[in-house]
């Protein structure tokens, strides 16, 4: 079995079917599309169909599996059986943790275990049919005769039961989680379970899985009383009869029904990570009564409101469906993580008291998400932009490791390399978003120089990078990607050193870097792993993953040579002079892209989606398709990124082809269907791509909107010939964010030839502050 970058931390952790002809008349304006929420829940996606509201806390949805790879998120397409349905899950990540709180209401003798995946008969598994979800809202229907029903509130799932007349139980498994062959000792402890005279479930545990030492807290509340109550304990040992609560580790209770037929069973949870009394102020808030109904009507309200902020016209149906299930990815995480009361958990793992309309938030996926999720925000929902921006300068200040990496449920994983909430502050810096950057600093400014702060995984050898220049192969796994992503976020956090009034750092940052062209060797083309000595790894070959000194020894994050030789973002123009000038660039660019798609036999399952040895299932070079547009050969980018739009996304199941990574998968979609794409998020501007819909209007709040029209598309004129805005010609193949969040009418004329707009050096973007 390959094994993942991200098992090992954690262990020690539209589809393109075609497009309207050109001048086909359309009469309606354009239109949001209803998503699949099976869209990226097979194939390696990880994505799961449940209920939320955007970025909301609950995250209810069934469970199949929680015990592989491709079960990350608890659910796969592939899978026949449900376990139950937990409320807390992770969308697209390619580590799993949480669902929290599984409920499995079933008949017939009481099992409290699930048995395997391929043996449902041997636990509490459940075949089931009539699958069915929307957003807000899921349904299916168990082999026991159970119709589930589920929505949420912002920190609360509802349930409905009906069940066929006779007895029938609902057992809820607190042992449940995600299990890892990496997970050694303890997993699960200071859990609890117990009823009061109301009939009010309450419980708590401490888990160790991924957020190793975070807490859940939970409130339930029946509609119905049960005939009878009985908790278990370690290893599932019953507790004495009448027993109204139990302590341990791995617990459960089960409710029983003498006659769980008539009236349907309805649940509702409140979930808090600080204490109880947070779960239940958020069920007499937010669930008040039984009105079931009512909720998922006001769930499915929010959603329509929501995913109503990108419409558009012409295409295929499974290009509009992909649109709106790439939204509808989007907008799932961050997730909200601040009390009723406003209290969360910080990174300090203390509790801490969040400013009125300033909430805090969990599961922020860096790595992945500064690249497009993020600048997608800025674009459609500034105001919650707003939040993450003051969230994570909160989190940066109360961090033992400063500025946040991935951080879970209040507890900073350190998974994947760098700490690139600095690229996310500084875009917003750079696009006008008001917050306390200066509070931030200083501990941006610990780890940016102070080679004694305290370092995470995603940190390792600050101290050769500052004193080399690079990072030695021969000293830190991942050497080659960490010194060009530290290169980034030194000029990310040039940025904020600014907004400090730190303008010595802020030059010397920007001077540092410069770095990552210290592990891009220039005679021969290519990323490669460098030694304390000064001395290249050779004999060198670019899709190998590193010199491998030990068995899990990488030199690159999810890549290989051959990727890792365009991770620079900021400095491209600098890049391309590294290697020998624009005709170079361009053709090592056609190599990436036209070469053969070899991977060694010890390549992660993360480097996917080839196109030669361009990997678009994966983060670090998802810019890459438009560096074509530095070089001057915008055309290049203009047809790769039409191919990728249809080649790597489907209206399917398998339909994201590979992990989404908390909507960034999904954000490359929507960015690039739109005709534009933010290379490098901190310049706050927008490289032109290929619009894959002949309009497209986008809402950017305050009554402003864009409007995007590519006359002339079809599935064969994927080229731009010239672009109107507002009316005039634009020659630049860029726009800047200032211009555009200002609202108005971008036009592609589309064509079915190259042309040569864009490519004059006059026209093509800026990177470093300069042009080509």
């Amino acid at each position: 079995m390959k094994t993942t970058r991200r098992q090992l931390l954690s262990g020690s952790g539209m589809a393109l079917l075609g497009a309207a002809a050109p001048g086909a008349a359309f009469a309606q304006a354009p239109a949001a599309a209803k998503p699949d929420l099976f869209v990226g829940t097979g194939g390696h996606g990880h994505t799961f169909p449940g209920p939320s509201l955007p970025f909301g806390m609950v995250q209810l949805g069934p469970d199949t599996d929680n015990a592989r790879w491709d079960a990350c998120s608890g659910y796969h397409r592939t899978d026949g059986s449900i376990m139950g349905f937990s409320h807390t899950h992770l969308s697209g990540t390619g580590i799993g943790d949480m669902l929290d709180v599984l409920v499995v209401p079933t008949r017939g003798k009481l099992e409290l275990d699930p048995g395997p995946l391929d043996g449902p008969d041997k636990g509490y598994r459940q075949r089931f049919s009539d699958e069915h979800a929307e957003p807000g809202y899921y349904r299916v229907r168990l082999e026991s005769g159970v119709l589930a029903e589920l929505t949420v509130t912002e920190r609360t799932g509802l349930h409905r039961y009906r069940f066929p007349t006779g007895p029938g139980h609902i057992l809820i498994d607190f042992a449940h989680m995600i299990l890892d062959v990496w997970d050694k000792g303890t997993i699960i402890d200071q859990a609890s379970l117990a009823i009061d005279a109301d009939g009010m479930l309450t419980g708590s545990r401490r888990t160790h899985r991924w957020a190793k030492g975070r807490q859940i807290h939970f409130a339930m509340q029946l509609s119905r009383r049960p005939s009878r109550v009985q908790f278990f304990g370690d290893g599932n040992a019953p507790a004495p009869a009448g027993a109204k609560a139990v302590t341990g580790n791995k617990l459960k209770v089960a409710l029983f029904f003498d006659d769980a037929g008539g009236d349907p069973i309805l649940i509702k949870t409140g979930i808090s990570a600080i204490d109880l009394a947070g779960a239940k102020a958020a069920l007499a808030a937010e669930a008040p009564g039984w009105d079931f109904d009512a909720a998922c009507n006001a769930a499915r309200g929010i959603w329509a409101r929501t995913l109503d902020c990108v419409r558009v016209k012409a295409g295929t149906e499974a290009q509009q469906t992909i649109m709106a299930s790439a939204l509808y990815h989007a907008f799932l995480a961050p997730t909200l993580f601040t009390d009723r009361d406003g209290r969360y958990v910080g990174l300090d793992r203390a509790v801490h008291q969040a400013p009125a309309g300033s909430p805090a938030f969990s599961t922020y996926s860096l790595w992945d998400t500064y690249r497009a999720l993020h600048p997608l925000m800025t674009l459609v929902r500034p105001e919650q932009a707003a939040m993450f921006t003051r969230d994570l300068i909160r989190q940066t200040e109360q961090s033992p490791y400063g500025p946040p990496v991935w951080p879970l449920q209040g507890v900073e994983t350190g998974t994947m390399t760098a700490w690139h909430s600095v690229v996310v502050l500084a875009e917003a810096r750079a696009k006008g978003i008001e917050a306390d950057y200066a509070a931030a600093w200083p501990n941006i400014r610990r780890r940016a120089f102070d080679r004694d702060f305290k370092d995470s995984d995603s940190s390792l050898g600050r101290g050769f990078y500052y004193d080399l220049g690079y990072i030695p192969a021969d000293k830190v796994w991942e050497s080659v990607s960490r010194t060009q992503e530290y290169a980034y976020d030194d000029w990310a956090m040039a940025v904020l050193a600014e907004a400090a009034g730190a303008h010595d750092d802020a030059a010397a940052l920007r001077k540092r870097s410069l770095n990552y062209r210290n592990v891009i060797d220039a005679k021969i083309g290519f990323a490669r792993p460098k030694f304390a000595d000064g001395k290249w790894w050779a004999p060198y070959d670019p899709i190998q993953i590193g010199h491998m000194p030990k068995p899990w020894w990488r030199d690159y994050t999810e890549a290989n040579g051959w990727q890792a030789t365009f991770l620079n973002q900021h400095d491209i123009y600098g890049l391309i002079d590294h290697l020998g000038g624009d005709a170079k660039f361009e053709k090592k660019l056609d190599g990436f892209f036209n070469g053969p798609s070899t991977l060694p036999a010890n390549a992660p399952p993360d480097i996917s989606g080839l196109v030669g040895q361009y990997a678009h299932g994966n983060e670090p070079d998802q810019h890459a398709p438009y560096l074509y547009a530095y070089c001057g050969a915008p055309w290049k980018t203009q047809a790769m990124v039409r191919r990728l739009l249809t080649e790597m996304y489907k209206d399917d199941p398998d339909g994201v082809i590979g992990n989404d990574d908390c909507g960034q998968m999904s954000a490359w979609f929507i960015w690039s269907a739109l005709g534009l794409y933010p290379v490098d998020p901190v310049s706050a501007l927008y490289v032109f791509g290929s619009p894959l819909f002949d309009e497209a209007e986008v809402d950017l709040g305050g009554g402003r909107r864009l409007t995007v029209r590519a006359p002339g598309n079809a599935p064969d004129r994927p080229y731009v010939q010239s672009i109107r805005w507002n009316g005039r010609s634009w020659r630049r193949n860029w726009i800047a964010h200032a211009d555009i969040i200002k609202g108005g009418e971008l036009v592609f004329e589309m064509g079915p030839k190259p042309s040569h707009f864009g490519a004059a050096k006059a026209e093509r973007p800026p990177s470093f502050g300069r042009r080509a």
